[in-house]
């Protein structure tokens, strides 16, 4: 479903040039959870984006759904819903309806099908008290529950998350992860960072190890908790920024 093939992203920061991302490669299979686990400035963001064809690699090509991101990058977009840390992408002087309204014609949705997947969404993330409130009179847990329908509010296959639980209180977490449980069930591909290893193991098949912009695991959990003999995951990314990954494991 996502192929990621010797990614490499280079920004010019004046005279001086940056690696964001090293030759990084691995393979998201279509209705898989990945797990993005990275220190903050390991190149997480800069891979997501890079998926989502907000920008471009320096070197190497990425695969969605067999479409090059470089080469049809609106073919891209149309199968994926991507939600930045942060970034809300929402218009604080429109109501959330209306907010989700207009990404829905984005999208290209009918009206009927547009209310439809407002009223289901409403309803999952608990927000129908406050669906007809502008947005700019928002705590910051209630703008990443419109943000985070505003993703998914066109059905995409593939969802792209980075740290989606930023802001949300125990409550809409567990909405978050029940959410995600459901996308799985339905065969949705999803890739997400994350700080919060719990969240991690409870939600993904595999994690993508990032450091420094290299790669330094990829694969299943199971795999992983058998390879390094604890179920710790917390323990086992420490250990292995320690070790330096797969390269360098004894």
């Amino acid at each position: 479903m996502i192929s990621i093939q010797e990614v490499t992203k280079r920004f010019q920061d004046k005279k001086k040039s940056i690696t964001a991302l090293n030759h990084v490669s691995f393979s998201i299979k279509k209705g898989e959870t990945v797990g993005l686990l990275g220190e903050n400035g390991a190149g997480k963001t800069t891979l997501l984006r890079s998926i989502a064809t907000l920008l471009q690699p320096t070197e190497g090509s990425i695969l969605v759904d067999q479409i090059d991101t470089k080469v049809n990058p609106s073919a891209v977009k149309s199968k994926i819903g991507v939600l930045f840390g942060g970034e809300t992408g929402l218009y604080e002087r429109l109501t959330a309806r209306e907010n989700l309204e207009y990404f829905a014609t984005l999208y290209g949705l009918g009206k009927h099908e547009t209310k439809v997947r407002i009223d289901d969404l409403a309803k999952m993330f608990g927000m129908r008290d406050y669906l007809d409130r502008k947005v700019g009179g928002f705590s910051k847990g209630m703008r990443q529950k419109v943000a985070i329908a505003r993703t998914i509010i066109h059905n995409p296959d593939i969802i792209l998350f980075d740290e989606p639980t930023t802001g949300l209180d125990i409550t809409s977490s567990n909405v978050f992860r029940q959410l995600v449980h459901q996308l799985k069930n339905e065969g949705k591909t999803i890739c997400f960072s994350s700080h919060i290893m719990e969240e991690v193991s409870m939600l993904c098949d595999s994690v993508a190890m990032i450091h420094k912009g290299e790669l330094i695991h990829h694969g299943s959990l199971e795999q992983l908790y058998q390879l390094e003999g604890s179920r710790d995951l917390n323990y086992i990314f420490m250990s292995k920024l320690i070790r330096g990954g797969d390269k360098y494991a004894s």
